[in-house]
């Protein structure tokens, strides 16, 4: 029996494979489709997302794979009228070093993810369908279509929009079709030379629109976006090589000819829907299977990709005794209110567009905003949560800012990013106050728990930490301090997806000793009530 089943090897089961495996929690991973699929899909990880393929080891690969978002020329009536760059104004930040997200394929980038989960030596099986699910006491069994069985202690379903693991448990996939939004998609490959690949081309004509995205790290590859063609009914008809063709010469008053190759056709509905529960006993959903919306603002892989992000660590603790099981509770407590906030978001960013494109120069950019980088998403409301001051910018449930700062022992730079890398809680101590906070987190929860005191300028410094202590950060410039609103001595509890779990006074080493308690059960001491902060905060 493995620990944690994944069914669908998409961007969300990677993602999830990579952060439990990182853990040592034994993972199994199935596919359904007999082979790895080929399509550039979605347009490729927010900034938020490349935040957690920082976390994961794999964010260097992604950049060198991809690019940045291109300039957006829009077209009308064959002629370009306007140009626009959606991020002409962004530049990172101390403590957001990503402003931007980044163009790949989402097959290279599923490819960057599966060598990552071969190199902890879990590889993706291929042509496995899940067709049954029978859940007991302490296990889930699924039955695949060639009659045998994998059985986990939990399961995971990533298996898209049109989940088989969903329709198994029996979960509703309340919301609806708009079947006047409708478009055509697809691969394609253009005469290379026709085309600018520095910029993303949008033609929107009263009779329709084209749009024609180059695919990084490939010489004539574009994504093909583009209104149907209808029949006599007014039907919109399937897409194939000769439409795409017909439809690329309408709009850009080029050859058809030049669309030499078109492959992983499809026919794209708006849909809106997710569903009331993200788990049924011992089994989950995430990403796609659990939600689905319009693609405006670019939401889709990176929301399950942040689903992921959230499950992995409370199923590894779950699974390696060091937490209770109601902290798998909190995945849909704190990623059910992010998906109704998702598909509002992204619905209201499709009617902006639409509106846009009525107007010359109108383009894509309408549906980007601060919002759809996924930087400001948190989790507030969460039990794992705790109350602080009210009146702070930053708060316990916050994504934690990154900010540069020098390792004490060596003077080395490095980022708080670096140290939050890797499959533990941060503790961060600001001021001297801090240090008997650090130093009982360090003792008592060994890997499980990295401390650090960070030193700002004039601080007394320490040069090197003692034997299973905290380490110190030279805070030089005051990054770390502006970033999470430092003015007096604090304690920072990070978790392990990268939010701000507490920020408490830093001579309140109880509120300290009982977070970590609650979600790291250190085994090396019987720890009494270590369940309390949860399941008080749960009935709270």
């Amino acid at each position: 029996m493995t620990d944690v089943l994944i069914v669908g090897a998409g961007p969300t089961g990677l993602t999830l494979a990579c952060d439990l495996a990182r853990r040592g929690v034994a993972v199994r991973i199935l596919e359904r489709s007999p082979r790895y699929p080929r399509s550039s899909r979605s347009k490729g990880p927010n900034a938020r997302s490349l935040e957690v393929l920082e976390d994961l080891g794999v964010v260097d690969a992604v950049l060198a794979a991809g690019s940045a978002p291109l300039p957006m020329r829009k077209y009308r009536d064959g002629s370009a009228v306007a140009e626009a760059d959606p991020y002409a104004e962004c530049s990172p930040t101390p403590d957001a070093p990503y402003d931007r997200g980044r163009l790949i394929a989402q097959w290279r980038l599923e490819e960057i993810l599966r060598d990552r989960l071969a190199s902890y030596g879990v590889h993706v099986e291929l042509g496995a369908e899940v067709v049954g699910i029978a859940q007991g006491a302490t296990a889930v069994t699924a039955e695949l279509a060639d009659g045998s069985r994998a059985v986990a202690r939990y399961a995971v379903g990533c298996d898209g929009g049109h989940s088989s693991v969903r329709k198994l448990l029996g979960v509703p996939f309340d919301g609806k079709t708009d079947e006047e939004q409708v478009m055509v998609c697809g691969d394609v490959e253009i005469t290379p030379g026709v085309l600018d690949r520095g910029v993303w081309h949008q033609w929107f004509d009263e009779d329709g629109a084209v749009m024609l995205c180059p695919v990084p790290g490939t010489r004539a590859g574009w994504w093909f976006q583009s209104g149907p063609e209808r029949d006599a009914a007014g039907r919109a008809v399937a897409p194939c090589l000769e439409g795409f063709r017909r439809l690329f010469a309408r709009h850009t008053r080029l050859p058809g000819e030049h669309l030499t190759e078109a492959t992983l056709l499809s026919t794209y509905r708006v849909n809106v829907r997710m569903v009331d529960r993200y788990r049924v006993g011992r089994v989950f959903l995430a990403g796609d299977a659990a939600h689905v919306h319009a693609v405006a603002g670019g939401l889709g892989m990176n929301t399950g990709i942040q689903d992921a992000h959230n499950l992995g660590w409370k199923l590894a603790q779950v699974v390696r005794g060091r937490a209770e099981p109601e902290l798998l509770d909190t995945y849909e407590e704190e990623r059910l209110p992010v998906a109704a906030w998702t598909l509002d978001l992204t619905s209201a960013r499709l009617r902006a567009t639409l509106e846009a494109i009525r107007k010359p120069g109108g383009g894509l950019d309408s549906a980007i905003t601060s919002e759809t980088a996924g930087l400001d998403r948190g989790y507030r409301w969460s039990s794992l949560s705790r109350p602080g001051r009210e009146d702070r910018d930053l708060r316990s449930g916050d994504r934690a800012p990154d900010a540069p700062c020098r390792a004490a022992a060596t003077g080395t730079p490095t980022r708080l990013f670096h140290t939050f890398a890797g499959p533990h809680f941060t503790v961060l101590g600001f001021g001297a106050r801090s240090a008997r906070a650090l130093e009982e987190a360090a003792t008592t929860h060994g890997d499980a728990v990295r401390a650090y005191r960070v030193y700002g300028p004039g601080d007394d410094r320490a040069v090197s930490a003692p034997t299973g202590g905290p380490d110190g950060l030279h805070d030089d410039e005051g990054h770390a301090r502006s970033a999470y609103g430092v003015e007096e001595d604090t304690v920072v509890v990070i978790r392990p997806d990268n939010h701000v779990g507490l920020i408490a006074e830093a001579g309140d080493t109880l509120a300290v000793r009982q977070y970590l308690d609650a979600l790291d059960r250190a085994p090396r001491r019987d720890r009494t009530g270590t369940a309390d902060m949860v399941d008080g905060a749960r009935k709270g």
